[in-house]
Parts: C-alpha cells; sequence; structure tokens
C-alpha cells in the first residue's frame, strides 16, 4: 500500500454568523481557502516536503486581506502591525518561530528560515527581523499591511478602551482569524504552520500561543500534527497542541477524541473558545471547534476537495 499524504488548512475560528456573511465574502473567503490548500497539495502531489507544502499554504492566507495574517493583519494600540508564526517539522521535531515582527510580508516563511538555518526556535522583534534580512527577507513598509477595515475596528476598541480577539463590525466580530496548516507527505513526514496579526489594540508586546511551540503548533512523525487558532492566553495554559499529542501518543487515543476531549473538554471548561486542525501518521485528518465556525478546507488522503465555514456543516 502507497504511503497516504493529504493537507488541511484553517483561516480562523470562531462566532461566525450565516446571516451577517455576505454572498460575495462568502464566496471570496471560499476561493481563497481552496487556492491555499490547493498550494500545499501541490507541493505534496510532486513528492514535496510537508513543511514546504504547508508554508505555500499559509503563504496564500497570509497574502490575503480575508484573514488576521500578513496582509490582514489587525492593528496595535500604536497603530501598527504585529505579527508571529511558527512552524514544525515532524522527523526531528526541529521547529523555527518568530513574534512581533513589523517588516516581513511572509513571517511563516521567516519562521521555516529560523528552524533551517539558525540554532534558535524563537526570534522576537528587532531581532527576528535583523535575522530575516541576512536571509533575503525584504523590508516590507506598514503600508502594505494597512487595511481600511482593520484601521476601524482598532478606533472601536480603542473608543470603548477594549481589545479585541480579531474582529469587530464584520460578519464575525469575535472571531480569531489566525491562519494553519497541517500536512503529511509522500515520505511519512508530518509538518504544521501557524500565523497571525495577534489581537486589535494590543498592547505592550503581548504575544498570543501561534508562535508557541506546544502551544499553537505542534508535529511529531508517527503521532500527529496540530495547528490551533483561538483565545491565545487559554491555548497556553493548556498547551493545546502538545495535548493532543501526548493523549495520541501516551493514551493512544485516536486523532478525534484526542482534539474533542481538549477543545470540548478542559479548555472550554476553562473558558477557552477555538480550534484546531489536526492530520495524523495515516493521513486521517479533524477539525475541531468549540465556536460557531472556522474557516477550514483540506484535500484529504483520497485526493476530495473539502471547504467548509461553519460548525454544522
Amino acid at each position: 500500500m502507497s504511503q497516504p499524504f493529504a493537507i488541511a488548512i484553517h483561516g480562523g475560528a470562531g462566532t461566525i454568523i450565516r446571516q451577517q456573511m455576505s454572498e460575495s465574502l462568502k464566496r471570496d473567503i471560499l476561493n481563497t481557502l481552496e487556492s491555499a490548500v490547493r498550494a500545499g497539495y501541490q507541493v505534496l502531489t510532486q513528492d514535496g516536503d510537508a513543511l514546504d507544502a504547508v508554508v505555500e499554504a499559509v503563504k496564500i492566507l497570509e497574502d490575503s486581506p480575508l484573514f488576521n495574517a500578513g496582509k490582514g493583519s489587525v492593528l496595535t494600540h500604536q497603530e501598527m502591525v504585529e505579527m508571529d508564526a511558527s512552524v514544525m517539522h515532524g522527523k526531528m521535531m526541529d521547529a523555527g518561530a518568530v513574534a512581533g515582527v513589523r517588516h516581513i510580508k511572509n513571517p511563516v516563511q521567516l519562521a521555516r528560515d529560523v528552524m533551517k538555518h539558525s540554532d534558535h526556535v524563537l526570534l522576537i522583534g528587532e531581532g527576528a527581523e535583523a535575522f530575516a534580512f541576512t536571509q533575503g527577507h525584504q523590508y516590507t513598509e506598514q503600508d502594505y499591511f494597512f487595511t481600511e477595515r482593520r484601521y476601524e475596528q482598532l478606533l472601536a476598541m480603542k473608543s470603548r478602551n477594549q481589545f479585541a480577539l480579531s474582529e469587530s463590525k464584520f460578519p464575525d466580530d469575535k472571531k480569531f482569524g489566525t491562519v494553519g496548516a497541517v500536512a503529511l507527505d509522500k515520505q511519512g513526514n508530518l509538518a504544521s504552520a501557524t500565523s497571525t496579526g495577534g489581537i486589535t489594540n494590543k498592547k505592550f508586546g503581548r504575544v498570543g500561543d501561534s508562535p508557541i511551540i506546544g502551544a499553537g503548533t505542534v508535529a511529531e512523525n508517527g503521532n500527529v500534527a496540530v495547528s490551533t487558532t483561538g483565545m491565545g492566553e487559554y491555548f497556553i495554559r493548556k498547551m493545546v497542541a502538545s495535548d493532543v499529542a501526548a493523549r495520541m501518543r501516551y493514551l493512544k487515543e485516536d486523532v478525534h477524541t484526542a482534539c474533542e476531549t481538549i477543545i470540548q473538554g478542559e479548555l472550554k471548561t476553562l473558558g477557552g473558545e477555538g480550534g484546531l486542525i489536526a492530520i495524523d501518521a495515516q493521513g486521517d485528518i479533524h477539525f475541531a471547534m468549540n465556536s460557531s465556525g472556522m474557516y477550514r478546507a483540506c484535500v484529504d488522503r483520497q485526493g476530495e476537495l473539502i471547504v467548509k465555514i461553519y460548525s454544522d456543516e
């Protein structure tokens, strides 16, 4: 029997309301999700590595203004974009991550460079960008990331002295628009990637779970790859991604049971809302969420494309 391969992506989970979603916006979101998952799947079909597949998929989501990552990132209290991302490869459990970067178009690519071309796992802020320029990344002005939608959202939050976990005055004003991907390649390698713009009106250099290995991202060959999206502080406290891996490794739970036990159980009990995507060593994919929706797509091990938004689909 040939080695199965598959890929899954997400564009954020949270309160996604049908009645507030225009048909044109829905179509744009579905089309972008499909483009992203197909790009990653193309890498896999050409015998490419799972890590390169997840990075290619996430890059497309980062380049879209529809999601809270890269081009579509939310604004901080200082009206800046600060982005976080991480990647992990399951063969040797290598990982790379960046946090608080402001001038890098595709943070997920930089996270991969940290993994491949540095002795470190996590680089932050100015140091991460200094490293980026040694790797050929171009300086990207903040103007590239600026969108009217995010600016209006920030003003709304500032006027109420609040912060938002992602969206406001949008069809899903309680959505966590982090993006991510997980994949299994023809060589049996598992990989995951996660990227985010963080939270609207954030202060003090806040960092969520997306660049934290074991919280927002994990990959372990022979076991599982996971990428999460949700209320970052809770996902860090619960160590969600590594918890899924541990339940599968030690309790021998299948990917569906492990994911649902955490997302619908202990995380929810703590007050954490959100979701995750996971793929196991056999290419079995699971989408878990305790919210009304999660932008998601996959090409499964049978080669079937699936793109969905709402939890009841």
